[in-house]
C-alpha cells in the first residue's frame, strides 16, 4: 500500500478589520446631541454673519473627534452627570476659532472640502468669528464654574496660539529639526487633544493617576493625529482630504516628510527642497517631484510609523482602567487616527 502522501497547507491569516470611528460615535452618540444643541444655540448672535460664518465651518462635516474625547472620557470614568456636555462644546468653539484663524494666515481656499471662510466672508470677518467663538467657549467655562477646568482650558488656548506662531516662525526654515517639530504639533495640536481628555476626569472628581492618564491618552492621540495629517498631504488626493493637495508644500511649512527626506537627501535633491521650502519651486510639477523624493526615501511609511508609536503610547495611557465598551472605542480611535486616509 503506497504511503499516503504529505499534506501541506497554506495559513492565509484572516483579514484585520480596518478601524474606524464607529465604536467612538456610537459610545458618545447621545452625548454629541446635547453638545451639538449647546453648539447651536451659543453660535446664536443679533448680528446675522455671525451664525452664518460661524454654521459655515462648524456644519461642515468634521469629525467632531475632540468634544468625543470628553465624552468618552467620561464614559470611561463612569461619570453620570452632564456638566461635560457644555465643556465638550467649549473644546469644539476653541478648535474652530483656531480653524478660522489658521485658514487666514495659511491663505487656505479649502475646508473640508468646501470653499474656506476666508474665500467667502473675507478675512476681517473670518477673524473676528473666530474671536466671537473664543468667547463663548470662555462663557462655557465659567459657567461651569471649575477653576480647575478653566485653568486647563485656557492654558491650552495658549499653548495653541504658541504652537501656531512657533510654526509661522519655522515656516521656510529648511533647518528644521525633528525635535522641533514634535514640539510645534505637540502644542499646536495635541494640547486641546489632552484638555479634552483630561477635563472628563475633572468634572468625574478623579485621582491624579487617572486625570494623567487620561491627558497622556489624549497629548499621544493628538501627536499622532497631526502626523498623519502632514503624511496625507502628500498621499491623498483634494477630495478625499477636503483641502488641497501639497498645502503644506507650497505654503513652505516643515512637516515630518519634508524634514526626513531632507535629512536623507543627496546634495542636488537638498537643492531642490531648499528652493521649494523659499518658495521658489511651487508648481504642480514641483509637488509631484517632492512626492517622488519623498516617497524614494520612505519618508511617508516612517511619518505614519511615528504615528503608529504614538498611537500606542495613547492606548497603552488607558490601559489602567478596566476593560469596557468606552476603553475599546477609545482605543480603536487611536488606531483609527493612524490608519486614516483623510
Amino acid at each position: 500500500m503506497a504511503m499516503a502522501q504529505a499534506m501541506t497547507a497554506e495559513v492565509v491569516p484572516l483579514p484585520r478589520k480596518r478601524p474606524t470611528l464607529d465604536p467612538m460615535l456610537s459610545l458618545t452618540a447621545n452625548g454629541m446631541n446635547s453638545v451639538n444643541a449647546v453648539i447651536l444655540d451659543r453660535m446664536q448672535s443679533e448680528i446675522p454673519l455671525i451664525p452664518r460664518l460661524a454654521g459655515h465651518l462648524i456644519s461642515g462635516g468634521g469629525k467632531r473627534l475632540r468634544p468625543m474625547l470628553t465624552l468618552a472620557g467620561a464614559e470611561l470614568v463612569g461619570y453620570q452627570g452632564t456638566r461635560h456636555h457644555k465643556l465638550a462644546a467649549a473644546v469644539e468653539f476653541i478648535h474652530t476659532a483656531t480653524l478660522l484663524h489658521d485658514d487666514v494666515v495659511d491663505g487656505s481656499e479649502l475646508r473640508r472640502g468646501k470653499a474656506a471662510a476666508n474665500i467667502i466672508f473675507g478675512n476681517p470677518a473670518t477673524v473676528l468669528v473666530g474671536d466671537f467663538l473664543f468667547s463663548r467657549a470662555f462663557e462655557l467655562m465659567t459657567e461651569d464654574g471649575s477653576l480647575r477646568v478653566l485653568k486647563i482650558l485656557s492654558h491650552a488656548s495658549a499653548v495653541i496660539a504658541e504652537g501656531e506662531v512657533s510654526q509661522l516662525t519655522a515656516q521656510r526654515q529648511i533647518e528644521t529639526s525633528e525635535e522641533r517639530y514634535l514640539q510645534i504639533i505637540g502644542a499646536k495640536t495635541a494640547a486641546l487633544f489632552a484638555a479634552a481628555s483630561q477635563i472628563s476626569a475633572v468634572v468625574a472628581e478623579c485621582g491624579d493617576e487617572q486625570e494623567r492618564a487620561l491627558e497622556d491618552y489624549g497629548r499621544n492621540l493628538g501627536v499622532a493625529f497631526q502626523l498623519v495629517d502632514d503624511a496625507i498631504d502628500y498621499d491623498s488626493d483634494a477630495a478625499e482630504m477636503g483641502k488641497d493637495r501639497g498645502d503644506d508644500f507650497r505654503e513652505g511649512k516643515m512637516t515630518l516628510p519634508v524634514i526626513l527626506a531632507y535629512a536623507r537627501g543627496s546634495e542636488d535633491e537638498r537643492r531642490f527642497w531648499k528652493d521649494a521650502i523659499m518658495g521658489h519651486r511651487s508648481s504642480d510639477a514641483d509637488l509631484e517631484h517632492a512626492i517622488e523624493l519623498i516617497g524614494r526615501h520612505n519618508a511617508l511609511d516612517d511619518t505614519r510609523e511615528r504615528a503608529r508609536h504614538f498611537a500606542q503610547r495613547a492606548i497603552d495611557a488607558i490601559s489602567i482602567f478596566p476593560d469596557s465598551k468606552a476603553r475599546q472605542a477609545m482605543a480603536e480611535a487611536a488606531q483609527f487616527a493612524v490608519a486614516r486616509g483623510y
